[in-house]
């Protein structure tokens, strides 16, 4: 009876060394907590990789399953994520990391020592996640519920950009709104945006960058600016403090209560901007009013 355990023990041992060294798809993994829900914190992780200089996105199955590439001095690593929603504003992020081209012999060392490469991925994870803290304590987002996209007339500009360029292209059109009053123009309310596009995948927007105006029976023909009627629209709707580099944060979380009370909603956000950024001051004071359409 004794053999026959000791022989179990023993193929069950050899089974899981076998599964370890080599099925076991990665060779470290990091856990760790943050309090930003899984779109926010996908986009922010996505920031922190742009600014090395040495990373880039391998793939991403969707907003809770993406990677990253990142080379060292002597190494490629693969970073592979995966976001969990813990409650309402914390998530769960699982780092999975593999040393693409030592990838068995980490497996062995890091049974018997500490390594390189143990150190160096729990010092990265370490700096992300410092980060993240920093990033969730400089905005804010207010859930309100339903209300209306309110109707009003236009003159705009379209473009299309990366999400994170969509405050830069908006600060592009300013100078150009401006030029209204030259024609006569007058205004009628706060500048917004339309998004027309929103290829979450890709990062990528096609939006309509809006100047609301009073309408007359004569209005210029200028290179590039058009003109239309925004109707009353039933909406979600969220109030964003901070910059607006990053008042997509609220498109994430209205998608989340949108989710959370079986809300159909259509992911064309409208941004109303209540402050100039050009006049500076503490970002959290800055606000947005944004809102995500329920269809019909």
């Amino acid at each position: 009876m004794k053999k026959k355990l000791l022989r179990g023990f023993i193929l069950l041992l050899i089974g899981a060394l076998i599964w370890y060294l080599f099925l076991k798809p990665n060779d470290y993994q990091i856990t760790f907590k943050t309090n930003l829900i899984p779109g926010v914190a996908n986009q922010a992780i996505k920031l922190w990789a742009d600014g090395l200089d040495n990373a880039k996105l391998l793939e991403q199955t969707n907003l809770t399953h993406f990677a990253h590439q990142i080379k060292h001095s002597d190494s490629i690593h693969r970073y592979e994520w995966d976001i969990n929603p813990l409650t309402d504003s914390t998530s769960q992020i699982k780092v999975l990391i593999t040393d693409v081209d030592h990838s068995l012999a980490n497996k062995v060392a890091i049974l018997f020592s500490e390594t390189d490469f143990e150190n160096r991925s729990i010092k990265t994870v370490r700096n992300l996640r410092d980060i993240l803290k920093e990033h969730s304590e400089r905005f804010k987002v207010t859930i309100i519920g339903e209300e209306d996209i309110p109707e009003t007339y236009c003159a705009y500009l379209t473009y299309e950009s990366k999400q994170k360029e969509k405050a830069l292209k908006m600060m592009q059109g300013y100078p150009f709104m401006n030029t209204l009053a030259n024609y006569g123009i007058k205004s009628n309310g706060l500048p917004f945006i339309e998004v027309k596009n929103w290829k979450i995948e890709k990062d990528s927007l096609a939006f309509n960058f809006c100047y609301p105006i009073i309408k007359t029976d004569s209005l210029p023909q200028i290179e590039g600016l058009r003109f239309k009627e925004i109707k009353r629209q039933k909406a979600i709707k969220a109030i964003y403090n901070g910059n607006y580099i990053t008042s997509d944060r609220a498109w994430y979380s209205l998608m989340d209560y949108a989710k959370k009370n079986d809300l159909a909603v259509e992911k064309r956000p409208f941004e109303y901007f209540f402050n100039n950024p050009n006049m500076g001051g503490d970002e959290l004071n800055w606000e947005a009013q944004v809102f995500l359409p329920l269809k019909n």
